[in-house]
């Protein structure tokens, strides 16, 4: 596979952030070839555990990209 050199030091946090999104979106078109690590589920029941105890809050995704994006601009 040949490497692909992108101008990262060029680019901004929202560029970056852009970019890694557009990468994401790619890469789980095929959610098959995606193999979650044995920890993940022990922090997904962390989570839910954080949640039911009330020390979490749930968030709309697109609310908290677009809060991201600020954030980073």
């Amino acid at each position: 596979m040949e490497r692909i050199d992108l101008p990262l030091e060029q680019l901004t946090l929202a560029q970056k952030l852009d970019l890694i999104e557009t990468l994401w979106d790619d890469i789980s078109k095929d959610d098959k070839a995606l193999e979650s690590p044995g920890w993940h589920v022990a922090v997904l029941q962390d989570r839910q555990k954080a949640l039911e105890a009330g020390k979490a809050q749930i968030h709309d995704w697109e609310e908290a990209k677009e809060r991201l994006k600020r954030n980073a601009s």
